[in-house]
């Protein structure tokens, strides 16, 4: 009897497949392919296993004692590997339906949903299916991740749902905290304690993300931000020009945007900024322009290029009725992104470059979610290429720490000297990465006593499949101490430039290894004397 939760929640396992899994494991075990083993062991009614009944059956033979935990085995059987190829895995989980201060023409309006996301992205699939509980649908995640082969145990949170900022904080607070107990897998009292539990948990938070907009920035907001254990903010830029963002009554200006930004990054905060393409008022020409702006003192951690999608549930389609509104086709889409993409800087991921919304909602224009493939392929013929952190990361290769060539990357971000440490392979494959800001004499004071005078790490990260807390692999980039060396870096540049003092903006989740490198916690933040 199968003792795995996978195997006991599945119907579909007989005796017949049980046994066939056992054999192509074996197979595969001794070095054998892993589609051309599960070829060789067709089902007795046609077709072939699918992977995931022989990842279950792996979990459940370590559990039997049967065969040892193998870390290559498992990624070899593992589906979706792409899914935590970039070190970490990320759970998504939706806040309830609440009203949004933003007034955008473009924004969907579903009154089963929060602002600007429909009922059939995956996403929000998943949280509509759990009534939009916070516990479930963590819990859920992180079984059927299991379920499938991913590593669980380092996590990145990713709370989407519109504007964070403007839900109750009771709310905020609640959520969060039933997050933690869901990774936690025990109750707690209060949010700290749930804090204290999780940095020794089976899944530990690495990150934790929430989405904003710029206007709704404070320094009073960010300490609170920070109090929830909160590591990165996605901001809704959108346009960078006055004229565009009034048409679309986006409620902010670009003034705001900037201040934001300083603001974020002088507290830590890793930002991942939102760009939309075919806004209305915007044209082809007008938008290449507009994303020239991004990299002028703005110079975002990470970009998410959402082209305007035309539905039918917004108050754009009433001028898209009357004429005064035309979506870019596919092909001008493809084109404007293939000619900006290669302009992004090494220090930038680009994260997504279309919703994932599904075609039938989608009026006029663009409706492939696959643009993100259309656009490499145009580069290709282009002979083209894009340097951002996603393009470059070095994945499942296998990385020899002595070939490694590392590089800091010096840029003026607003009022602050960052430096993106990295530590690249020989043909430029990304291994890991350092992001370290120096404030300048103009940088906001944060209004937080433990930052005074102190540069701040805003995030260490090292690529390649994540693997589980104490297991290594041969080759792979996670356990070859970059992180630390990427530290030590920091902290010589930090006595270089006269700072006697070293933040980082820790995750909940990863107080611990920054405590085993000398780091000791100041109510939010991890300092270090240097």
């Amino acid at each position: 009897m199968v003792n795995s939760e996978a195997w006991n929640k599945a119907r579909e396992y007989t005796p017949e497949k049980l046994t066939l899994a056992r054999e192509v494991l074996e197979e595969v075990r001794v070095g054998n392919d892993v589609y051309a083993s599960v070829r060789r062991h067709p089902l007795p009614d046609g077709g072939y296993l699918p992977k995931h009944i022989l990842v279950a059956v792996y979990h459940d033979l370590v559990d039997r004692g049967e065969i040892k935990t193998d870390a290559q085995l498992l990624a070899r059987i593992r589906m979706k590997p792409i899914r935590t190829l970039s070190g970490v895995t990320t759970v998504t989980v939706l806040t309830k339906p609440f009203p949004c201060p933003g007034k955008c023409i473009f924004c969907p309006d579903d009154i089963r949903m929060p602002k600007s996301y429909v009922p059939d992205e995956p996403g929000a699939k998943r949280a509509v299916e759990h009534d939009f509980d916070p516990y479930a649908q963590v819990a859920a995640r992180l079984q059927a991740l299991k379920a499938v082969g991913h590593p669980t145990d380092k996590v990145e949170l990713l709370i989407l749902g519109g504007t964070w900022s403007a839900y109750r904080r009771d709310y905020q607070e609640w959520f969060v905290l039933r997050c933690f107990e869901a990774l936690n897998g025990a109750d707690s009292t209060t949010l700290n304690q749930a804090h204290a539990i999780n940095e020794t948990s089976a899944h530990r938070n690495v990150g934790l993300v929430i989405e904003t907009r710029p206007d709704l920035v404070t320094f009073k907001e960010l300490a609170w931000l920070r109090y929830l254990g909160v590591t990165k903010v996605q901001m809704g830029a959108q346009s960078l020009d006055d004229k565009i963002l009034a048409l679309n009554q986006r409620g902010h200006t670009v003034a705001q945007t900037y201040q934001a930004m300083d603001y974020l990054r002088a507290a830590g905060f890793k930002v991942v900024l939102h760009w939309m393409p075919n806004l209305f008022g915007a044209t082809l020409d007008s938008d290449r322009q507009d994303f020239s702006r991004l990299w002028e003192n703005l110079c975002p951690d990470e970009l998410k290029i959402y082209p305007n999608q035309l539905l039918e549930n917004t108050a754009l389609y009433a001028y898209w009725q009357r004429g005064e509104y035309h979506p870019y086709t596919t092909g001008e889409l493809v084109d404007l992104i293939a000619s900006v993409k290669p302009t992004i800087p090494r220090y930038c991921r680009v994260n997504r470059i279309i919703r994932d919304i599904p075609s039938n909602y989608v009026v006029e224009g663009n409706k492939r979610t696959s643009l993100r493939q259309d656009i490499q392929k145009e580069m290709a013929l282009r002979g083209t290429k894009c340097q951002c952190i996603r393009c470059r990361e070095v994945r499942k290769h296998k990385v020899d720490a002595k070939d490694l060539i590392y590089n800091d990357l010096v840029y003026q971000a607003g009022k602050a000297e960052e430096h993106f440490l990295s530590y690249d392979t020989q043909d430029d494959q990304l291994a890991g990465f350092l992001r370290l800001s120096l404030p300048g004499k103009e940088s906001p004071s944060t209004e937080m006593e433990e930052l005074e005078g102190a540069a701040i790490i805003r995030e260490v990260h090292v690529y390649g499949q994540s693997l589980q807390v104490g297991h290594e692999q041969d080759g792979a980039a996670q356990h070859i101490g970059l992180g630390t060396q990427l530290i030590h870096e920091a902290e010589n540049i930090c006595q270089s430039k006269g700072y006697h003092q070293l933040a980082v903006i820790s995750a909940i989740g990863t107080r611990r290894y920054y405590s085993n490198r000398g780091f000791k916690q100041e109510r939010y933040y991890m300092l270090k004397e240097i």
